[in-house]
């Protein structure tokens, strides 16, 4: 019995590809979406703008959480980074883990392991 793939093949760290950029827009964007939408429901006599944030909000989330799941399947982000987003901060969560993605490989390019 032979398997098309090795475990050290879905084990392997993730590292940044072509999705990669696409899902940082994303996630600022979508984070950008979810600060109106919170700041028009807070505010008195926004309904219908409430109404359209929280629409773009919703469509938004989802297709940002299908773009992380996407880039986790081609290893281009770790899953951690979908956890993340799946919290009950949302974009902020995936704004936070990409913040952090980026901090990290910085510093091992800065030491020469990456």
């Amino acid at each position: 019995m032979s398997t098309s793939s090795s475990p050290t093949h879905e084990l392997r760290r993730a590292h940044p590809g072509a999705l990669y950029p696409w899902v940082r827009r994303a996630s600022w964007l979508e984070a950008g979406i979810f600060a109106a939408l919170v700041v028009f429901w807070l505010l008195p006599g926004f309904t219908s703008e409430t109404t359209v944030f929280g629409w773009a909000h919703g469509i938004g989330y989802l297709a940002l959480l299908g773009l992380i799941f996407v880039a986790v399947l081609r290893h281009e982000v770790p899953f951690w980074l979908l956890a993340a987003t799946f919290t009950p901060l949302g974009p902020i969560g995936s704004v936070a883990g990409i913040a952090w993605l980026d901090r990290r490989d910085r510093r091992e390019r800065a030491s020469g392991m990456a």
